[in-house]
């Protein structure tokens, strides 16, 4: 069959794979050209397979640029710089079964001839990075690529945690490329999307994607603000390398002061290594970030050299996929909620149904377009999933199940909680919003709960359930505590016992009415650049807040800076610029700012001496200069910045001579490194703790 090249059937497989091709390569170009996802892993797969087998059966067709040759689906960019890799980034082959995987098993033993141990790890889902590292000192990182030509990020990947700059010890190679994989841990991911979401900004689909869109920002400082994470899978050109296989690799890069994955073991079976995926396949939602299957490997480096590769993957290698986790069940409706920002954003009702580890009652629809782009009807049955097992998303309705019954949903033109107008903010715009943010109860709300939420002024007792308590009219129709956010902390527990969730049984103020009060009180002295995003002032997200609260020192300053002035701090640029001042100019915002500093909130930073000027800091570590790195057990990166400047300290990324005190967590890196050659006192988290609140002579 294989020299046939003419006839109806060789004419309606060539048509077949062009069709595939032509699949296969936009999905490619939209995943790593612009991190879009128009169709899921499972179904490029497929499509692939399908692709790979009628080359197999006509291989005439299959020509130089077939998508089943090429490496991986990444392309370079013209933003960032061309790096060639000393040693070509292959990609792996698949299996989705048993089957296939024992088939490869056995025959990579066979070809051996010899006893193999298999490693087995984890397939994190993330963006694949080759780090350079010539004499210790990291030269170049890039990502994949094509696998011969990758682009060049080495000054996004300087800013992630946990990779070192100057890798540890001594005697390392003149030339040696580290393989891993860049990601977001999922609950890092969560907290991304949500301050993404109330910045107005869009959200991703999942963190495979928001972990390539943040690593390929054009400005480093946007990539810094991303809770990016790297874990190492493997090594590319290393000349003689000292030794004799892929765990005892990762047992050296680790001593080096890479970061090696845990999750990871060497079998001497091939019913052991199948265990271990049927294993992790049952407990891939504990791992701290998302799977798309498990790599198996042999163990033993000189085996790879003897069982070589193909065009594109290793023969000693090969990619478990899991299937996706998707199920059918019923849509019940489809209703439309408003967010903080005014944005109209309908979702789906479903019969509660479990899929991947959790009951799943409402999925994303993200706008009207996009209902209408999936062709769901209300009361269809349809087929769900959680897109990188996070979010959950409705993939389209099983048409043979339809009844006649079903009904399509109609966007609404009025909001569904004050009755105004929907319509879009500009010409641009795809997405309908309520122009009654003053007061709009969904507005006011979502404003409110961000106020309280971590990236807020972190106050426990003012989550969703307490916001919605404060915002929603009471059930005879009287006014809430709160119609916009200017009177939040002028509440009383009086004001809170007009409200059954802040009662007792017996009329008395809750447990939670009296802590709100003393949170809300806390709250008053809360760093400026907390209250900066509780203000939320469009784009005015953690990163610009603090480089705003450091060069301005108080909120009058701010007020009374020009357009180029708040324009020139770095960090701000133009368009945050003109949404500050744009801010200030309507009534109400001003009015929230007034009333909150007639309760008491301090607008200032302490010894703060105006624009430019630090001024004299008072505290326990006033005059010192910290430097907090890697994970401190009680501190986020955020928090423990915070911590520095509310003890008087200056907090610093970069570890030099004038460096005083130099916190250390896991994963420090290079920074611990070049505190210990500077002899700089290195502290942990409690040491840390105990500077902050006595200063040197705590410790």
């Amino acid at each position: 069959m294989s020299g046939i090249t003419s006839g109806p059937d060789f004419e309606e497989a060539a048509r077949q794979a062009a069709e595939l091709t032509e699949q296969i390569l936009q999905a490619a170009d939209a995943y790593y050209a612009r991190d879009e996802i128009l169709i899921s892993d499972a179904e490029y797969d497929a499509l692939l397979e399908r692709l790979r087998d009628i080359e197999t059966k006509y291989p005439v067709l299959q020509g130089q640029d077939s998508p089943t040759l090429i490496v991986g689906r990444g392309q370079t960019n013209s933003t960032f710089a061309p790096v060639t890799h000393a040693e070509r980034m292959m990609s792996l082959d698949n299996v989705f079964s048993e089957e296939q995987f024992r088939a490869w098993a056995e025959k990579v033993v066979r070809d051996s001839g010899r006893p193999v141990h298999w490693l087995c790890e984890l397939k994190i889902d993330g963006l694949a990075i080759n780090l350079r590292y010539e004499n210790g000192q990291l030269v170049s990182a890039a990502t994949r690529g094509d696998g011969v030509v990758g682009e060049d990020v080495t000054a996004n990947v300087l800013t992630i945690a946990g990779i070192p700059r100057v890798l540890v010890g001594e005697n390392h190679p003149a030339l040696v490329e580290i393989r891993g994989e860049i990601f977001i841990p999922t609950a890092l991911f969560h907290e991304l999307n949500e301050t993404l979401e109330e910045n107005d900004e869009k959200v991703f689909s999942n963190p495979r994607n928001a972990a390539s869109g943040s690593l390929r920002q054009k400005d480093a400082t946007k990539t810094a603000a991303r809770p990016l994470r790297m874990l190492v899978h493997g090594i590319g050109a290393w000349a003689d390398a000292p030794v004799p296989s892929q765990s005892a690799t990762y047992e050296l890069l680790r001593t080096w002061g890479l970061p090696i994955s845990s999750h990871f073991t060497v079998v001497d079976s091939t019913d052991k290594a199948w265990a271990f995926i049927e294993k992790m396949g049952r407990d891939r939602h504990s791992v701290e970030h998302e799977i798309d299957g498990i790599v198996v490997k042999v163990d033993e480096l000189a085996l790879h050299d003897e069982l070589g590769s193909t065009s594109r993957a290793p023969r000693w290698a090969i990619a478990y996929k899991y299937p996706p986790e998707q199920v059918t069940t019923k849509l019940l409706d489809v209703r439309v909620s408003v967010g903080r920002t005014g944005r109209a954003t309908p979702y789906a009702v479903v019969e509660p149904v479990r899929v991947a580890g959790s009951t799943v009652e409402f999925a994303t629809l993200h706008n009207q377009d996009v209902v209408k782009a999936k062709g769901v009807l209300i009361g269809d049955t349809i087929v769900l999933r959680k897109a990188g097992d996070v979010i959950p998303e409705v993939l389209g309705p099983v048409l043979e199940l339809r009844t006649g019954a079903e009904r399509p949903f109609v966007m609404p033109t009025a909001c569904p909680e004050c009755g105004a107008t929907l319509a879009p903010a500009s010409a641009d715009d795809i997405d309908l919003r309520c122009p009654n943010a003053r007061s709009c109860p969904a507005q006011v709300r979502g404003r409110v709960e961000h106020i309280g939420s971590r990236g807020g002024l972190d106050i426990e007792k003012l989550g969703e359930v307490a916001a919605a308590a404060l915002t929603n009219k009471a059930a005879d129709g009287s006014p809430p505590p709160l119609e916009t956010e200017a009177r939040l902390f002028a509440l009383t527990l009086d004001d809170l016992l007009a409200v059954d969730y802040f009662r007792n049984a017996d009329g008395g103020a809750s447990k939670n009415a009296t802590e709100l009060i003393a949170n809300l009180d806390a709250a008053k002295t809360k760093p400026l650049a907390r209250l900066l995003v509780s203000l939320n002032i469009r784009h005015v997200g953690p990163v610009a807040a603090r480089a705003l609260a450091s060069h301005f020192g108080s909120l009058e300053a701010i007020r009374g800076a020009t357009v180029d002035e708040l324009a020139a701090v770095d960090g701000v640029g133009a368009v945050i610029a003109e949404s500050i001042l744009g801010w200030f100019d309507i009534d109400w915002h001003r009015d929230i700012v007034e009333q909150w500093s007639k309760s008491g909130v301090q607008w200032s930073t302490p010894g703060h001496s105006g624009p430019g000027a630090p001024g004299e800091a008072t505290g326990p570590c006033a005059g010192l200069t910290i430097v907090a790195t890697g994970s401190l057990e009680g501190y986020t990166r955020e928090g423990a910045e915070e911590a520095i400047l509310a003890a008087g300290g200056k907090p610093s990324s970069s570890v030099s001579k004038k460096t005083d005190f130099v916190a250390a967590g896991p994963g420090a890196g290079s920074k611990l490194q070049k505190a210990e050659e500077l002899g700089i006192p290195v502290l942990d988290a409690a040491g840390f703790t105990r500077l902050l609140q006595g200063g040197p002579s705590a410790l």
